[in-house]
């Protein structure tokens, strides 16, 4: 049976220097976590080695196994939470704008390669993963993953809320002039696909990036349960499924869709 999960989200600072820095930036947003007695830390999108960081990403790209891996797994280990961190992935030769989820005994139980590709800042780096649909399971709640870009597009948070996701984790790393994605597009994604979303963001600045912060948590309902401002801050927040039966059951768009009008005309 599923019940209310705390989770932390930590909007860090630009986290554009070496991944050592990163990676004692997670470990210290994790003991925090635990201290306020979440069961799992969100942290924003590549928060492991930097987001827009240029040829360093093929530098720091390494496998799922690797040695920020290993890192990471130590801290949940040791501190007792669950860790959601962004890498760049190594497979076969190429690279993926990744995230992965270690749970509180180091291991990993999820991860998902970013779909929807943002202009050259991930298309000259990366190559788009070919699994839209990636899920795991805390605390009885089915939760799904998104990174950024992934989410501005109704169809991806859809094909998540028709295959029983019930919260959807989005590490990102939006900057300034699309803030209205954080205060408009997310909160709409997660009412019109009756999910809770946590939208997990970078602050300050990165190269020529300026991150605008904005990380929010909004349940089914719009409800905005937690938003932080535009500097490094750690949202603390419970995701009670109780709310998200309640939500749909007002709210009937799931049901209520004409599906035999959807298919697309040809000719």
């Amino acid at each position: 049976m599923s019940t209310r999960v705390r989770a932390s989200l930590f909007q860090g600072p630009e986290m554009s220097g070496d991944v050592a820095c990163n990676l004692d930036a997670i470990e210290h947003a994790a003991t925090r976590s635990a201290e306020a007695g979440s069961a799992v830390l969100v942290t924003p999108e590549m928060s492991a080695t930097g987001y827009d960081i240029g040829d360093l990403v093929h530098e720091r790209a390494e496998s799922s196994d690797g040695p920020i891996f290993l890192a990471v797994s130590e801290i949940a280990r040791r501190v007792g939470v669950a860790v959601v961190y962004g890498y760049p992935e190594r497979a076969g030769g190429r690279v993926y704008n990744s995230v992965q989820v270690v749970d509180a005994s180091g291991t990993s139980i999820a991860r998902y390669r970013k779909t929807h590709l943002f202009g050259d800042l991930d298309r000259g780096r990366f190559l788009p993963g070919e699994e839209l649909v990636v899920q795991f399971e805390l605390g009885g709640i089915v939760c799904g993953l998104l990174t950024c870009y992934d989410v501005e597009f109704p169809e991806t948070v859809r094909a998540h809320a028709d295959a029983g996701t019930q919260w959807l984790v989005v590490p990102t790393g939006l900057m300034v002039p699309f803030d209205i994605v954080a205060t408009h597009i997310v909160p709409a994604r997660a009412y019109e696909s009756q999910v809770f979303v946590t939208y997990v963001n970078r602050c300050g600045r990165e190269r020529d990036l300026q991150y605008c912060g904005s990380t929010c948590a909004i349940a089914p309902d719009g409800t905005e349960l937690g938003r932080a401002g535009r500097g490094e801050a750690t949202l603390t927040v419970d995701i009670d499924p109780a709310a998200l039966d309640s939500s749909r059951a007002i709210n009937t768009h799931l049901d209520d869709r004409r599906r035999d009008l959807y298919t697309p005309r040809t000719g």
